[in-house]
């Protein structure tokens, strides 16, 4: 959001822009209407699926992988429709939660959920790909993806894995402008 800000109103004439932050150095650069960010992979190892994890999100998901948490419900349908017990989502390992599964009309199809940090549900969740998408990558053996957020305000994300770096692009939009007025 602050990258189109500062594309579409100051640094009109940028193709890249770089953040400082917590974790580094973020690049983003415009690709006509897409904005894509440069973000590392999360490295995942897998763990038995637990009725703890099931009853989190309501359906027992195929496989587990922790790093944050990462479900794997049988169905994007699953994904979709679920409706996690934040209680029970707390009182899993990892920060946040990510649900995915293969999607038929995009590759994959992901929630992402972090009451622990008080984010109920990330609408479209940059990290929550930096976690999934590199599984995906290894079961459909593919690079590229198409990968549908599926919260109430969804999101497409175009995603690329290259070596231990994920790129995301996808659309923003302009939802609110102000002013600020000083008075003496």
């Amino acid at each position: 959001a602050t990258a189109f800000v500062l594309f579409q109103f100051k640094e009109i004439e940028a193709e890249n822009l770089i953040f400082a932050t917590q974790s580094g150095e973020l690049l983003v650069t415009q690709k006509g209407e897409l904005y894509e960010l440069n973000f590392p992979v999360y490295a995942m190892h897998q763990v038995p699926v637990t009725s703890d994890m099931e009853e989190a999100i309501g359906v027992r998901p195929l496989e587990l992988s922790l790093e944050e948490t990462g479900l794997y419900p049988p169905h994007e349908n699953d994904v979709i429709n679920a409706s996690p017990d934040f209680d029970k989502v707390k009182a899993l390992d990892g920060l946040l939660l990510n649900i995915t599964a293969k999607g038929s009309k995009y590759d994959t199809v992901t929630r992402s959920f972090a009451p622990k940090l008080s984010v109920k549900e990330d609408p479209v969740c940059g990290s929550g790909h930096c976690h999934v998408i590199p599984l995906w990558a290894n079961k459909l053996a593919q690079e590229d993806f198409r990968a549908y957020q599926a919260s109430e305000r969804s999101g497409l994300l175009i995603c690329r894995l290259e070596g231990n770096r994920i790129y995301l692009a996808g659309k923003a939009a302009l939802y609110s402008r102000g002013e600020i007025y000083v008075m003496d």
